[in-house]
């Protein structure tokens, strides 16, 4: 039971900290339109693929991930 506890704050942390960065990326301004994103806009269709911005940020997440594994030894 006491692991069913700790499991749901984690898994609430995880949405609390998702959320929070939800609300803070829209005051990024060049999040989402570095050079290297792909968008294509026609008449009828839009795609927009953030491919840089992709990879920028899982480079970000595994270097603090990296950081707070190295730093919990």
């Amino acid at each position: 039971m006491q692991q069913l506890g700790w499991t749901l704050l984690a898994i609430g942390g995880l949405i609390c900290t998702v959320g929070l960065g939800l609300l803070l990326a829209v005051r990024i301004p060049w999040l989402g339109r570095l050079p290297g994103d792909i968008r294509i806009e026609g008449e009828h269709v839009r795609f927009y693929f953030p491919i840089v911005t992709c990879i920028l940020l899982s480079l970000i997440l595994s270097g603090a991930a990296w950081l707070v594994r190295f730093l919990w030894r």
